[in-house]
Protein backbone atom coordinates (compact mmCIF):
# COMPACT_ATOMS: atom_id res chain seq x y z
CA UNK A 1 0.00 0.00 0.00
CA UNK A 2 1.25 3.54 -0.55
CA UNK A 3 1.51 5.40 3.06
CA UNK A 4 -0.37 8.92 2.95
CA UNK A 5 1.79 12.01 3.65
CA UNK A 6 1.39 13.53 6.97
CA UNK A 7 -0.48 17.71 7.51
CA UNK A 8 1.71 20.21 7.18
CA UNK A 9 2.62 21.60 10.74
CA UNK A 10 1.81 25.42 9.47
CA UNK A 11 -1.72 25.02 9.29
CA UNK A 12 -2.29 24.11 12.83
CA UNK A 13 0.07 26.96 14.10
CA UNK A 14 -2.03 29.82 11.86
CA UNK A 15 -5.32 28.57 13.17
CA UNK A 16 -5.63 29.92 16.68
CA UNK A 17 -4.40 33.49 14.69
CA UNK A 18 -7.14 33.32 12.28
CA UNK A 19 -9.66 32.73 15.04
CA UNK A 20 -8.13 35.38 16.94
CA UNK A 21 -8.73 37.99 14.12
CA UNK A 22 -12.24 37.38 13.31
CA UNK A 23 -13.14 37.63 17.26
CA UNK A 24 -11.37 41.16 17.43
CA UNK A 25 -13.08 42.45 14.24
CA UNK A 26 -16.65 40.98 15.32
CA UNK A 27 -15.64 43.19 18.63
CA UNK A 28 -15.12 46.68 17.00
CA UNK A 29 -18.01 46.15 15.13
CA UNK A 30 -19.94 45.59 18.00
CA UNK A 31 -18.33 48.57 19.45
CA UNK A 32 -18.35 50.89 16.79
CA UNK A 33 -22.38 50.26 16.50
CA UNK A 34 -23.03 50.97 19.93
CA UNK A 35 -20.64 54.21 19.98
CA UNK A 36 -22.92 55.87 17.01
CA UNK A 37 -26.31 54.50 17.77
CA UNK A 38 -26.48 54.66 21.35
CA UNK A 39 -28.02 57.62 22.40
CA UNK A 40 -29.77 58.82 25.70
CA UNK A 41 -33.14 60.48 25.79
CA UNK A 42 -33.50 63.97 27.25
CA UNK A 43 -37.20 65.88 28.95
CA UNK A 44 -37.75 69.53 29.02
CA UNK A 45 -40.30 71.49 30.52
CA UNK A 46 -42.97 72.78 27.69
CA UNK A 47 -43.33 75.80 29.89
CA UNK A 48 -39.70 76.29 30.54
CA UNK A 49 -37.96 75.00 27.45
CA UNK A 50 -34.78 76.02 28.98
CA UNK A 51 -34.58 73.40 31.35
CA UNK A 52 -33.74 69.90 30.63
CA UNK A 53 -33.20 66.44 32.45
CA UNK A 54 -32.32 63.26 31.37
CA UNK A 55 -34.89 61.92 33.00
CA UNK A 56 -38.58 61.81 33.57
CA UNK A 57 -40.23 63.74 36.04
CA UNK A 58 -41.84 66.58 36.69
CA UNK A 59 -40.50 70.81 36.14
CA UNK A 60 -39.03 71.65 39.53
CA UNK A 61 -39.97 75.20 38.83
CA UNK A 62 -43.87 74.96 37.41
CA UNK A 63 -44.69 71.13 38.38
CA UNK A 64 -45.69 70.47 34.93
CA UNK A 65 -44.96 67.41 33.72
CA UNK A 66 -41.47 66.84 31.85
CA UNK A 67 -41.91 65.76 27.96
CA UNK A 68 -39.15 64.33 25.44
CA UNK A 69 -37.23 66.07 23.95
CA UNK A 70 -37.56 65.60 19.55
CA UNK A 71 -34.37 65.01 17.49
CA UNK A 72 -32.07 65.44 20.03
CA UNK A 73 -30.16 62.90 21.62
CA UNK A 74 -26.59 62.96 24.26
CA UNK A 75 -23.82 60.65 22.95
CA UNK A 76 -22.14 57.86 24.43
CA UNK A 77 -18.82 58.39 26.53
CA UNK A 78 -17.17 56.74 23.08
CA UNK A 79 -18.72 59.18 21.57
CA UNK A 80 -18.35 62.28 23.58
CA UNK A 81 -14.26 61.04 23.55
CA UNK A 82 -14.49 61.35 20.01
CA UNK A 83 -15.98 64.66 19.49
CA UNK A 84 -13.83 67.38 18.75
CA UNK A 85 -14.81 69.47 21.66
CA UNK A 86 -16.47 70.12 24.83
CA UNK A 87 -19.92 72.75 24.92
CA UNK A 88 -19.21 75.55 27.08
CA UNK A 89 -20.56 75.46 30.41
CA UNK A 90 -23.77 77.83 31.21
CA UNK A 91 -22.66 80.75 33.45
CA UNK A 92 -25.08 80.94 36.41
CA UNK A 93 -26.38 84.79 37.21
CA UNK A 94 -28.10 84.02 40.58
CA UNK A 95 -30.65 81.81 42.26
CA UNK A 96 -34.05 82.77 42.62
CA UNK A 97 -37.11 81.91 44.91
CA UNK A 98 -39.76 79.51 42.78
CA UNK A 99 -42.52 80.74 44.61
CA UNK A 100 -41.46 84.50 44.22
CA UNK A 101 -39.06 85.61 41.57
CA UNK A 102 -38.44 88.92 42.68
CA UNK A 103 -36.40 86.98 46.03
CA UNK A 104 -33.21 86.24 44.73
CA UNK A 105 -29.51 85.34 46.47
CA UNK A 106 -26.41 84.51 44.61
CA UNK A 107 -25.61 81.63 46.23
CA UNK A 108 -27.90 78.32 46.55
CA UNK A 109 -30.75 78.53 49.01
CA UNK A 110 -33.60 77.56 50.17
CA UNK A 111 -36.81 79.27 50.72
CA UNK A 112 -38.81 79.01 54.40
CA UNK A 113 -40.89 76.03 52.55
CA UNK A 114 -37.56 74.23 52.39
CA UNK A 115 -38.27 74.52 48.22
CA UNK A 116 -34.55 75.14 46.62
CA UNK A 117 -33.94 78.17 44.36
CA UNK A 118 -33.61 77.45 41.45
CA UNK A 119 -30.80 78.72 38.97
CA UNK A 120 -30.74 81.43 36.50
CA UNK A 121 -28.06 81.27 33.34
CA UNK A 122 -26.85 84.34 31.82
CA UNK A 123 -28.33 83.56 28.53
CA UNK A 124 -32.00 83.27 30.14
CA UNK A 125 -31.16 86.71 31.68
CA UNK A 126 -29.79 87.98 28.39
CA UNK A 127 -32.50 86.48 25.69
CA UNK A 128 -35.58 88.35 27.49
CA UNK A 129 -36.46 91.86 25.63
CA UNK A 130 -38.94 93.69 27.96
CA UNK A 131 -41.67 95.21 25.56
CA UNK A 132 -44.17 96.26 28.38
CA UNK A 133 -43.13 97.33 31.90
CA UNK A 134 -43.32 94.44 33.90
CA UNK A 135 -44.03 92.03 31.36
CA UNK A 136 -41.81 89.93 28.88
CA UNK A 137 -41.94 88.25 25.47
CA UNK A 138 -43.21 84.29 25.93
CA UNK A 139 -42.13 81.66 23.59
CA UNK A 140 -43.99 78.50 23.69
CA UNK A 141 -43.08 74.73 21.89
CA UNK A 142 -45.91 73.09 20.09
CA UNK A 143 -46.19 70.53 23.06
CA UNK A 144 -46.55 73.15 25.48
CA UNK A 145 -49.28 75.08 23.27
CA UNK A 146 -51.44 72.18 22.96
CA UNK A 147 -50.89 71.76 26.98
CA UNK A 148 -51.77 75.02 27.62
CA UNK A 149 -54.95 75.31 25.52
CA UNK A 150 -53.57 78.73 23.66
CA UNK A 151 -56.08 80.00 20.77
CA UNK A 152 -55.62 83.14 18.77
CA UNK A 153 -57.74 85.15 16.07
CA UNK A 154 -56.94 87.63 14.16
CA UNK A 155 -57.40 91.37 14.50
CA UNK A 156 -60.34 92.30 11.46
CA UNK A 157 -61.52 96.26 10.77
CA UNK A 158 -65.52 96.08 11.07
CA UNK A 159 -68.24 97.96 12.16
CA UNK A 160 -68.69 96.92 15.87
CA UNK A 161 -72.90 97.87 16.81
CA UNK A 162 -72.60 99.27 20.29
CA UNK A 163 -75.12 98.36 22.42
CA UNK A 164 -75.69 97.95 26.50
CA UNK A 165 -78.21 96.42 28.36
CA UNK A 166 -80.06 97.67 32.10
CA UNK A 167 -82.29 96.88 34.12
CA UNK A 168 -84.79 98.98 34.07
CA UNK A 169 -87.88 99.71 36.86
CA UNK A 170 -91.34 100.68 35.76
CA UNK A 171 -92.70 103.50 37.96
CA UNK A 172 -96.22 105.12 37.28
CA UNK A 173 -95.57 108.76 35.60
CA UNK A 174 -95.52 110.97 38.78
CA UNK A 175 -98.15 113.84 36.84
CA UNK A 176 -100.50 111.03 36.80
CA UNK A 177 -100.63 110.74 40.91
CA UNK A 178 -103.76 112.11 42.71
CA UNK A 179 -104.09 112.27 46.32
CA UNK A 180 -107.48 112.59 47.81
CA UNK A 181 -107.27 115.34 50.64
CA UNK A 182 -110.07 116.91 53.11
CA UNK A 183 -109.72 120.67 53.87
CA UNK A 184 -111.84 120.01 57.23
CA UNK A 185 -112.09 118.11 59.54
CA UNK A 186 -114.54 115.55 60.06
CA UNK A 187 -115.59 112.07 59.88
CA UNK A 188 -116.20 109.77 57.56
CA UNK A 189 -119.72 108.53 56.81
CA UNK A 190 -120.04 106.59 53.92
CA UNK A 191 -117.03 105.11 51.59
CA UNK A 192 -117.70 104.01 48.61
CA UNK A 193 -114.13 102.98 47.91
CA UNK A 194 -113.95 98.98 49.83
CA UNK A 195 -110.21 97.90 48.57
CA UNK A 196 -107.09 99.12 47.03
CA UNK A 197 -106.58 98.61 43.22
CA UNK A 198 -110.15 99.57 42.57
CA UNK A 199 -110.76 100.90 39.30
CA UNK A 200 -112.10 104.46 39.37
CA UNK A 201 -113.84 106.56 37.14
CA UNK A 202 -113.29 110.98 37.43
CA UNK A 203 -116.24 112.58 39.04
CA UNK A 204 -116.98 109.39 40.64
CA UNK A 205 -118.27 109.24 44.60
CA UNK A 206 -115.50 107.88 47.13
CA UNK A 207 -116.85 108.99 50.24
CA UNK A 208 -119.04 111.14 52.54
CA UNK A 209 -117.66 113.36 55.22
CA UNK A 210 -119.53 114.75 58.13
CA UNK A 211 -118.22 117.95 59.27
CA UNK A 212 -119.57 120.35 61.49
CA UNK A 213 -117.64 122.96 60.21
CA UNK A 214 -118.95 122.29 56.89
CA UNK A 215 -122.50 121.91 58.58
CA UNK A 216 -121.90 125.79 59.55
CA UNK A 217 -120.04 127.21 56.46
CA UNK A 218 -123.53 126.47 54.47
CA UNK A 219 -125.33 127.65 57.42
CA UNK A 220 -124.03 130.77 57.27
CA UNK A 221 -124.01 130.75 53.24
CA UNK A 222 -128.38 130.26 53.59
CA UNK A 223 -128.27 133.47 56.01
CA UNK A 224 -126.09 135.89 53.73
CA UNK A 225 -128.39 134.68 50.56
CA UNK A 226 -131.84 135.90 52.74
CA UNK A 227 -130.03 138.91 53.20
CA UNK A 228 -128.89 139.40 49.92
CA UNK A 229 -132.61 138.97 48.42
CA UNK A 230 -134.06 141.61 51.47
CA UNK A 231 -131.32 144.51 50.54
CA UNK A 232 -131.74 143.91 46.90
CA UNK A 233 -135.21 145.96 47.40
CA UNK A 234 -132.94 148.91 49.16
CA UNK A 235 -132.96 152.70 47.27
CA UNK A 236 -128.83 152.43 48.17
CA UNK A 237 -126.68 151.28 45.73
CA UNK A 238 -124.30 150.44 48.41
CA UNK A 239 -126.63 148.36 50.42
CA UNK A 240 -127.72 146.39 47.76
CA UNK A 241 -123.96 145.79 46.63
CA UNK A 242 -123.20 144.96 50.40
CA UNK A 243 -125.43 142.24 50.18
CA UNK A 244 -124.39 141.08 46.74
CA UNK A 245 -121.00 141.02 48.04
CA UNK A 246 -121.91 139.11 51.40
CA UNK A 247 -123.33 136.26 49.54
CA UNK A 248 -120.39 135.91 46.75
CA UNK A 249 -117.65 135.49 50.12
CA UNK A 250 -120.22 132.61 51.78
CA UNK A 251 -120.04 130.97 48.36
CA UNK A 252 -116.56 131.46 47.46
CA UNK A 253 -116.08 129.71 50.96
CA UNK A 254 -118.11 126.85 50.06
CA UNK A 255 -115.83 126.39 47.01
CA UNK A 256 -112.32 126.94 48.68
CA UNK A 257 -113.42 123.87 51.23
CA UNK A 258 -113.94 122.08 48.09
CA UNK A 259 -117.68 121.46 48.70
CA UNK A 260 -119.53 120.40 45.01
CA UNK A 261 -120.80 122.96 42.61
CA UNK A 262 -123.89 120.06 42.87
CA UNK A 263 -124.13 120.87 46.37
CA UNK A 264 -124.41 125.12 46.41
CA UNK A 265 -127.25 124.77 43.71
CA UNK A 266 -128.93 122.18 45.75
CA UNK A 267 -128.72 124.66 48.97
CA UNK A 268 -130.04 127.50 46.42
CA UNK A 269 -132.54 125.20 45.12
CA UNK A 270 -133.88 124.10 48.48
CA UNK A 271 -132.74 125.74 51.32
CA UNK A 272 -131.80 123.05 53.46
CA UNK A 273 -127.62 122.59 54.40
CA UNK A 274 -126.93 118.82 53.74
CA UNK A 275 -125.03 116.99 56.97
CA UNK A 276 -122.88 115.41 55.01
CA UNK A 277 -120.08 116.62 52.11
CA UNK A 278 -119.28 114.12 48.90
CA UNK A 279 -115.74 114.06 47.91
CA UNK A 280 -115.38 112.85 44.21
CA UNK A 281 -112.20 110.65 42.10
CA UNK A 282 -110.47 114.00 40.88
CA UNK A 283 -109.30 111.44 38.20
CA UNK A 284 -109.49 107.79 36.73
CA UNK A 285 -107.50 105.50 37.85
CA UNK A 286 -106.81 103.07 40.02
CA UNK A 287 -106.80 103.37 43.69
CA UNK A 288 -102.86 102.94 44.86
CA UNK A 289 -103.46 104.09 48.37
CA UNK A 290 -105.79 103.62 51.00
CA UNK A 291 -105.37 104.97 54.79
CA UNK A 292 -109.09 105.49 55.79
CA UNK A 293 -111.77 103.19 57.00
CA UNK A 294 -115.70 104.43 57.52
CA UNK A 295 -116.58 106.01 60.72
CA UNK A 296 -112.90 106.96 60.79
CA UNK A 297 -111.91 110.94 61.96
CA UNK A 298 -109.98 112.77 59.21
CA UNK A 299 -108.55 115.83 58.91
CA UNK A 300 -106.70 118.25 57.02
CA UNK A 301 -103.24 116.58 56.96
CA UNK A 302 -104.05 113.45 56.68
CA UNK A 303 -103.81 111.41 52.80
CA UNK A 304 -107.29 109.64 53.14
CA UNK A 305 -106.99 108.15 48.93
CA UNK A 306 -104.19 107.89 46.05
CA UNK A 307 -105.98 107.39 42.66
CA UNK A 308 -102.89 106.70 39.98
CA UNK A 309 -103.73 106.91 36.43
CA UNK A 310 -101.56 103.98 34.49
CA UNK A 311 -102.29 104.34 31.16
CA UNK A 312 -99.36 106.35 30.68
CA UNK A 313 -96.22 104.90 33.01
CA UNK A 314 -92.30 105.19 33.06
CA UNK A 315 -89.24 102.77 32.83
CA UNK A 316 -86.48 104.18 34.76
CA UNK A 317 -82.85 102.49 33.85
CA UNK A 318 -79.34 103.00 35.19
CA UNK A 319 -76.68 103.39 33.13
CA UNK A 320 -72.72 103.29 34.45
CA UNK A 321 -71.08 106.58 34.23
CA UNK A 322 -68.73 105.52 31.13
CA UNK A 323 -72.00 104.34 29.31
CA UNK A 324 -74.02 107.77 30.05
CA UNK A 325 -71.90 109.67 27.17
CA UNK A 326 -73.43 107.41 24.66
CA UNK A 327 -77.26 108.85 25.53
CA UNK A 328 -78.95 111.73 24.70
CA UNK A 329 -82.71 112.98 24.20
CA UNK A 330 -85.03 111.33 22.42
CA UNK A 331 -82.86 108.19 21.72
CA UNK A 332 -84.82 104.85 20.64
CA UNK A 333 -84.81 102.37 23.22
CA UNK A 334 -86.41 98.84 23.32
CA UNK A 335 -87.55 97.19 26.15
CA UNK A 336 -88.29 93.53 27.20
CA UNK A 337 -91.01 92.11 29.32
CA UNK A 338 -89.65 89.47 31.66
CA UNK A 339 -92.67 87.20 31.41
CA UNK A 340 -92.89 87.58 27.78
CA UNK A 341 -89.20 87.70 26.03
CA UNK A 342 -90.75 87.69 22.30
CA UNK A 343 -92.43 90.66 22.78
CA UNK A 344 -90.60 93.96 22.52
CA UNK A 345 -91.52 97.90 22.93
CA UNK A 346 -89.92 100.35 21.45
CA UNK A 347 -89.77 104.20 23.25
CA UNK A 348 -87.04 107.04 23.27
CA UNK A 349 -85.53 108.80 26.12
CA UNK A 350 -87.44 111.76 27.69
CA UNK A 351 -85.16 112.32 30.71
CA UNK A 352 -81.96 111.83 32.14
CA UNK A 353 -81.35 112.89 35.34
CA UNK A 354 -78.63 115.65 35.84
CA UNK A 355 -76.74 114.00 38.87
CA UNK A 356 -75.82 110.56 39.92
CA UNK A 357 -76.60 107.76 42.19
CA UNK A 358 -74.34 107.69 45.17
CA UNK A 359 -75.17 103.75 45.98
CA UNK A 360 -74.96 102.41 42.19
CA UNK A 361 -72.96 105.15 40.80
CA UNK A 362 -75.09 105.05 37.98
CA UNK A 363 -76.84 107.80 35.79
CA UNK A 364 -80.96 107.67 35.44
CA UNK A 365 -82.64 107.89 32.56
CA UNK A 366 -86.17 107.58 32.25
CA UNK A 367 -88.61 106.08 28.98
CA UNK A 368 -92.20 106.90 28.68
CA UNK A 369 -94.62 104.12 27.23
CA UNK A 370 -98.04 103.93 26.58
CA UNK A 371 -99.36 101.49 28.10
CA UNK A 372 -102.81 99.83 27.00
CA UNK A 373 -103.85 96.79 28.94
CA UNK A 374 -101.63 97.46 31.88
CA UNK A 375 -98.79 95.35 30.07
CA UNK A 376 -96.42 97.27 32.21
CA UNK A 377 -96.60 97.33 36.22
CA UNK A 378 -95.60 99.89 38.43
CA UNK A 379 -92.88 97.58 40.08
CA UNK A 380 -91.60 95.42 37.35
CA UNK A 381 -88.23 95.08 36.18
CA UNK A 382 -87.61 94.81 32.33
CA UNK A 383 -84.74 95.13 29.83
CA UNK A 384 -83.92 97.77 28.67
CA UNK A 385 -81.01 98.44 25.99
CA UNK A 386 -80.75 101.26 23.95
CA UNK A 387 -79.44 101.97 20.69
CA UNK A 388 -76.17 103.40 20.93
CA UNK A 389 -75.14 103.66 16.92
CA UNK A 390 -72.37 102.06 15.52
CA UNK A 391 -68.28 102.54 15.22
CA UNK A 392 -65.90 101.25 12.84
CA UNK A 393 -62.24 100.31 13.74
CA UNK A 394 -59.81 97.06 14.67
CA UNK A 395 -62.14 94.49 16.58
CA UNK A 396 -61.05 91.61 18.27
CA UNK A 397 -62.76 89.17 20.95
CA UNK A 398 -62.94 90.78 23.91
CA UNK A 399 -61.53 88.07 25.82
CA UNK A 400 -57.92 88.51 23.98
CA UNK A 401 -58.07 91.74 26.29
CA UNK A 402 -56.36 91.65 29.85
CA UNK A 403 -57.72 94.73 31.98
CA UNK A 404 -55.71 95.45 34.82
CA UNK A 405 -57.19 98.22 36.18
CA UNK A 406 -54.81 101.07 34.86
CA UNK A 407 -53.83 99.37 31.21
CA UNK A 408 -55.08 96.64 28.36
CA UNK A 409 -52.94 94.58 27.32
CA UNK A 410 -53.11 91.75 24.72
CA UNK A 411 -51.09 89.07 23.56
CA UNK A 412 -49.94 89.14 19.95
CA UNK A 413 -48.74 86.17 18.39
CA UNK A 414 -45.95 85.58 16.37
CA UNK A 415 -45.50 81.81 14.58
CA UNK A 416 -42.13 80.44 15.39
CA UNK A 417 -40.07 77.38 14.40
CA UNK A 418 -41.41 74.94 16.98
CA UNK A 419 -45.05 76.81 18.28
CA UNK A 420 -45.32 80.54 18.67
CA UNK A 421 -43.64 83.72 19.99
CA UNK A 422 -46.42 85.31 22.44
CA UNK A 423 -45.77 89.71 22.87
CA UNK A 424 -47.28 91.14 25.41
CA UNK A 425 -48.76 94.97 23.85
CA UNK A 426 -50.59 97.55 25.81
CA UNK A 427 -53.42 98.96 23.80
CA UNK A 428 -56.42 101.55 23.94
CA UNK A 429 -60.26 100.15 24.04
CA UNK A 430 -62.93 102.03 23.03
CA UNK A 431 -66.61 100.32 23.28
CA UNK A 432 -67.72 97.07 23.59
CA UNK A 433 -70.38 94.56 22.37
CA UNK A 434 -71.23 91.07 21.97
CA UNK A 435 -67.97 89.55 23.41
CA UNK A 436 -66.20 91.95 21.27
CA UNK A 437 -64.18 94.73 21.66
CA UNK A 438 -62.80 98.36 19.45
CA UNK A 439 -59.46 98.89 19.22
CA UNK A 440 -58.62 102.34 19.27
CA UNK A 441 -54.64 102.54 19.42
CA UNK A 442 -51.98 99.71 19.90
CA UNK A 443 -53.14 96.68 17.51
CA UNK A 444 -53.58 96.76 13.59
CA UNK A 445 -55.91 94.99 11.23
CA UNK A 446 -54.33 91.11 10.65
CA UNK A 447 -52.24 91.12 13.69
CA UNK A 448 -53.06 87.57 15.69
CA UNK A 449 -53.53 87.82 19.30
CA UNK A 450 -54.37 85.06 22.17
CA UNK A 451 -58.18 84.69 22.82
CA UNK A 452 -56.96 81.60 25.44
CA UNK A 453 -54.90 80.96 28.27
CA UNK A 454 -54.14 84.73 28.32
CA UNK A 455 -53.64 84.62 32.56
CA UNK A 456 -51.25 81.95 32.07
CA UNK A 457 -49.38 83.43 29.48
CA UNK A 458 -49.62 87.09 31.48
CA UNK A 459 -48.45 84.96 34.51
CA UNK A 460 -45.45 83.69 32.42
CA UNK A 461 -44.89 86.65 30.78
CA UNK A 462 -44.46 88.71 34.46
CA UNK A 463 -42.13 85.49 35.67
CA UNK A 464 -39.53 85.75 32.91
CA UNK A 465 -39.54 90.01 32.96
CA UNK A 466 -39.01 89.50 36.44
CA UNK A 467 -35.80 87.01 36.01
CA UNK A 468 -34.60 89.75 33.32
CA UNK A 469 -35.17 92.49 35.63
CA UNK A 470 -33.36 90.70 38.68
CA UNK A 471 -30.31 89.40 35.97
CA UNK A 472 -30.10 92.77 34.96
CA UNK A 473 -29.39 94.57 38.52
CA UNK A 474 -26.42 93.86 40.68
CA UNK A 475 -26.90 91.41 43.28
CA UNK A 476 -26.00 91.41 46.85
CA UNK A 477 -24.57 89.56 49.09
CA UNK A 478 -27.29 86.87 50.99
CA UNK A 479 -31.10 86.09 49.97
CA UNK A 480 -32.81 88.96 49.86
Amino acid sequence: MKRRRPAPKTAFVLLPFVVLLLVAGLYQACRGGEDHGETAAKYHCPMHPDYVSDKQGDCPICGMRLVQTKGEATATPAARLAAPAAPLERKILFYRNPMDPTVTSPVPAKDPMGMDYQPVYADEAQGTAIQVDGMAPVELSADALRIAGAQTAVARRKTLTRTTRASGLVTADETRVRHVHTKVSGWVEKLYVSSTGQLVRAGQPLLAIYSPELLATQEEYLRAREAAARFAGSELPEVRRGGQDLLDAARRRLELFDVPRSLIEQLDRTGEPSRTVMLFAPSSGYVTGKEIFEGMEVGPGLDLLTVTDLSRVWVEAGFYEYESRALTLGQKVAVTLPYETSATLTGRVAFIYPYLDPESRTVKVRIEFSNPGLRLKPGMYVDVVPDLGTAEGVVIPDSAVIDTGTRQVVFVTVPAADGAVFTPREVRIGSRSDGEALILEGLQAGETVAIRANFLLDSESRLRAAVAGAGARPQGGGVQ
